[in-house]
């Protein structure tokens, strides 16, 4: 077994050589000499303890050994070409990097993203989503908007939008009995428990249904006709526009709060601050739900 990579710079020498089948043309694409490319040649036989090559006089040809390296050297080269231009992504110059739940990116920030880029079009909006909530501290991030957050060390915290949860389903359940619909269970405050005890009412939710950890899954599968859910008023906007959900009541409870956290580094950052005040904007921030907290 080999303990240590051969040098880069012999793979390139040999990648070029084999390919073009002449020392001459390699040295000649990799802009060096041929006496540099045959060394790297022989240090890297030498290496691997066999030859790659045929030599006879001017000409060279690949033995079994060297084919089956030029495919696998090719490959790499292939990939680590692609990785290094993929880091170009991380320093373009009007790059703001966004994290928020799929969620609010799918049911809420997808459908304005055509305004934002149209008021916008020098942002280089890179949206993060994750379940998890970020540690912006350690993590490349400018902004979060999140219902899960809470302050963190070195970012500003501000409660950007308190929502609102109501029952609701595809309007197609509205001719079924309430016993014969489907009751779609969600997490923390989207819990039948939560209507329960806020509310008070019954809609014909039941104890027994489907279960889901995401909330735009549920939402998704209210839309679709799967049962009834307790959904959030921001990001089912789309969806009562569209005729995909219906109220079973007009009683909404109280929902999670929508906050936007930002990283110190970016306050005075102009991308930021043009994202946070569109973002505020189209939120409908006012008075009553424009609470900051430092």
């Amino acid at each position: 077994m080999f303990k240590h990579w051969p040098p880069l710079g012999t793979l390139r020498g040999f990648e070029a050589a084999a390919r073009l089948g002449s020392f001459h043309k390699a040295a000649a694409e990799l802009h060096l000499t041929q006496s540099a490319i045959s060394q790297q040649i022989r240090s890297l036989e030498a290496y691997l303890e066999q030859p790659l090559f045929f030599r006879n006089g001017r000409s060279v040809s690949l033995t079994d050994a060297g084919h089956d390296l030029l495919s696998t050297t090719q490959a790499l080269l292939q990939q680590l070409a692609v990785g290094i231009r993929r880091l170009g992504q991380y320093h373009k110059p009007n790059q703001l990097v966004l994290n928020t739940t799929p969620m609010f990116a799918r049911h809420w920030l997808l459908p304005r993203l055509a305004d934002f880029r149209h008021q916008h079009p020098d942002v280089d909006l890179w949206i993060f989503s994750t379940d998890e909530v970020p540690d912006m501290v350690n993590q490349t991030i400018d902004l979060a908007v999140r219902d899960d957050i809470s302050p963190q060390a070195e970012c500003s915290f501000k409660v950007l939008y308190a929502d609102r949860l109501y029952p609701a389903c595809h309007p197609s359940l509205l001719a079924i009995p309430n016993e014969q619909r489907t009751t779609l269970h969600g997490e923390r405050e989207m819990d039948w428990s939560h209507w329960e005890v806020e509310a008070g009412i019954d809609v014909g939710q039941k104890e027994q249904g489907l279960n889901f950890s995401d909330p735009g899954l549920l939402l998704d599968a209210a839309c679709t006709g799967l049962g009834i859910a307790l959904v959030s008023q921001l990001l089912s906007r789309q969806a009562l526009a569209n005729g995909l959900l219906q109220p079973l009541v007009e009683h909404t409870i109280r929902g999670p709060n929508w906050a936007l956290l930002t990283h110190r580094d970016s306050e005075n950052n102009p991308l930021a601050r043009s994202f946070s005040e569109w973002l505020s904007s189209n939120l409908g921030t006012d008075s009553r739900v424009g609470l900051e907290a430092g």
